[in-house]
């Protein structure tokens, strides 16, 4: 396993397993299937309405609370409710969140940061971020905010390397973590002929040597996966090393192609949306 610091010195594990679309079900036997593989980060949403099973799957999992990095999103409907955190807490069968992010930038998303940001003073959280924010939306939290955020969770491949915003967060002291890690499983972007002749050269497949490049270029990833074989082989990218040169190669495959598009109309949609988090299995 590999760790990168985040800026108040809590190291976090540069792979883990997402739950992004999962039922309680299937968020409950991946993460469990996860734990049992050696994985540490597991990631969910207030709006993936799978918290509780996530919480479930750690209790049973045997791994102790201390030795697993637990990441989850405030969605825009609880930015300003004052037990947002608290209620996440519950739902997640824990008494601290190792990483809160602020999920979109919708709604009244600084009364959000501040939420976490009290969160965090009271030990509740052990770090705090963003996700789907762009550079000008990050600066308006670092020119308000009294602690830093640590994360930015985005959209990251092969297609989309957001290279200049890796430097703006780097400059501010931030990590990146890739969703879509492998493209929204675009075929024509796995199988690109260089990951096949580096997955024959490694003795791998096409989407560890995506998953490895991403670890290499500084990116924590987060695949999901209910597919038991598929939850293992994301986690087996620990035991080789792509050259510079291979990494150059994968570098000039940049398009600034991405597959999920922000607009006005769908963070005022997010903003007016709540999720049925009571009501979840």
């Amino acid at each position: 396993m590999e760790f990168a610091t985040l800026n108040n010195g809590v190291k976090m594990p540069m792979a883990g397993i997402g739950t992004f679309l999962l039922t309680p079900d299937e968020a409950e036997a991946s993460v469990l299937s996860a734990l049992a593989c050696g994985y540490r980060l597991i990631d969910t949403a207030n709006a993936y309405v799978n918290e509780k099973a996530v919480g479930r799957a750690m209790k049973k999992s045997g791994v102790e609370r201390k030795d697993i990095f637990l990441e989850t999103k405030l969605w825009p409907a609880f930015y300003e409710q004052a037990d947002a955190v608290d209620k996440t807490l519950e739902r997640l069968g824990t008494d601290y969140i190792d990483l809160l992010l602020i999920h979109q930038p919708a709604g009244n998303y600084v009364a959000g940061y501040q939420l976490m940001e009290k969160a965090y003073k009271e030990g509740k959280v052990r770090a705090i971020g963003l996700s789907n924010f762009t550079p000008g939306q990050i600066q308006e939290i670092l020119d308000l905010c009294e602690v830093k955020p640590a994360v930015l969770q985005t959209e990251v491949h092969p297609y989309s390397q957001e290279k200049e915003l890796k430097k703006f967060l780097s400059k501010e002291g931030m990590v990146i973590q890739a969703w879509y890690p492998l493209g929204h499983g675009d075929k024509a972007l796995i199988q690109e002929p260089l990951f096949t002749e580096l997955a024959k050269k490694y003795g791998k497949s096409n989407a560890q040597i995506i998953l490895r490049w991403h670890i290499q270029a500084g990116s924590i990833v987060i695949p999901g996966s209910k597919n038991p074989d598929h939850i293992k082989d994301n986690f087996d990218l620990f035991d080789f090393s792509l050259t510079e040169d291979e990494m150059a190669k994968i570098a000039a495959m940049d398009q600034q192609k991405r597959y999920y598009h922000s607009t006005p109309e769908m963070l005022k949609k997010y903003a007016e949306m709540v999720p049925d988090v009571d009501g979840q299995k």
